[in-house]
């Protein structure tokens, strides 16, 4: 089976081995002549990215970039990268990374042209109807991890550097309008990245298919994303050229932020500060905190993943799926707790205090409270 496609869901996304050569086409696809290439700190002298930047400049697309772009992109550098982008007279973003690239990326195309500040736009109610829909620059999205998906959804994860809260800022119109999937640039990521943003993906199936609300897409969706990551997050995590393994992982990916539109739950409510806080890796995060989560649902969710592992081939049902998850953690390297990632116990309290107000903890099965997210936590150490 060839692994590459045109796909048309939930965006246009070219996706298969050497595509990163189609960028010229995708920009203008986009209706980008000037684009601004957006990244990390970490990617910007990177064999694939200055490659890109030539692929760029070959078609006469110039090689802008910007790249003072933090692990958990804050609002400084939201602000640094829509100066640069105004500076430059780009028409458009490249948003290229991982999740920080890719969400600071979207989020400069989205507020280039805003005169309100970005907390105005933050996913509650209708705020996003405040945003000016026509100021909006188009963006091509090109995921150099395969794990947050951010390549194909509408929102972006912003962290305020003053309050050390995450901030999910959500507009239809960030939604990319073409995405370009070459496992080829994920070949370089190290081990403990491969299997933190390979988890990621797997908590966003496993939140997704264990939320209450209805959604019977995302329900397969998120099933089969599962599967995915089950059966080839071992391969790319032992052997990192495994192109197979890595197109795989860019679709469990995709899957994983798509499942999602039918809810998050305790798992990103937990990770979301502790990430602000104390700067961890999102994916591991989610990783470590996900046994505990699911144990807390397990009355609720039992049943159906019961269904979930005989589709996984893991034999015992809701307790075989919870087993397999923290052997799974153990053979990637996962930390078993929250105290080996260099969270401090002593600050639970302030944790659970912005954990509650996480936009995650309405996706839950279980209700969260102050109590049990405390628990949570806890039980996490």
């Amino acid at each position: 089976m060839s692994l590459t496609g045109n796909w048309s869901y939930p965006t246009a996304i070219k996706f298969g081995a050497g595509r990163i050569a189609e960028l010229p086409d995708a920009c203008a696809q986009a209706g980008m002549k000037r684009p601004l290439l957006v990244t990390d700190k970490g990617l910007a002298d990177l064999p694939i990215t200055i490659g890109t930047l030539d692929i760029m400049e070959a078609a006469g697309l110039g090689r802008g970039i910007f790249s003072e772009v933090d692990p958990n992109p804050n609002e400084k550098n939201l602000e640094a990268g829509v100066a640069a982008y105004k500076a430059g007279g780009h028409d458009g973003v490249i948003a290229f990374g991982g999740g920080s690239g890719l969400d600071l990326g979207k989020m400069v195309a989205f507020m280039c042209g805003q005169t309100r500040p970005v907390w105005d736009y933050e996913d509650v109610g209708d705020w996003w109807t405040r945003a000016d829909a026509d100021a909006i620059a188009p963006i091509v999205a090109v995921p150099t991890t395969a794990g947050t998906g951010s390549e194909v959804g509408r929102a972006s994860v912003i962290t305020n550097s003053e309050t050390h809260v995450k901030k999910i800022i959500f507009h239809p119109k960030v939604l990319p309008a073409v995405v370009i999937c070459d496992p080829e640039l994920t070949v370089g990521m190290p081990k403990f990245i491969t299997a933190g943003t390979g988890l990621d993906a797997f908590a966003h199936c496993v939140e997704a298919f264990s939320s209450p609300h209805y959604h019977p897409m995302s329900q397969g969706i998120a099933l089969e994303g599962m599967r995915l990551v089950k059966d080839y997050l071992p391969r790319a995590y032992a052997n990192g050229s495994d192109i197979e393994a890595r197109a795989q992982m860019m679709s469990a990916a995709m899957m994983g932020a798509t499942a999602f539109q039918k809810g998050l739950g305790a798992i990103h409510a937990m990770s979301h500060p502790i990430g602000a806080v104390f700067h961890t890796h999102h994916g591991t995060t989610n990783a470590v905190c996900m046994p505990a989560v699911l144990d807390l649902n397990a009355p609720v969710i039992a049943d159906r993943f019961r269904t979930a592992a005989a589709y996984l081939d893991i034999e015992g049902g809701f307790d075989g799926f919870r087993a397999f998850v923290q052997d799974f953690n153990d053979a990637l390297g996962i930390p078993r707790t929250l105290k080996d990632l260099g969270v401090d116990p002593a600050r639970v309290d302030e944790l659970v205090a912005e954990a509650i107000k996480d936009p995650s903890c309405g996706g839950n099965p279980v209700k969260l409270t102050e109590a049990n997210l405390k628990q949570l936590y806890e039980a996490s150490f």
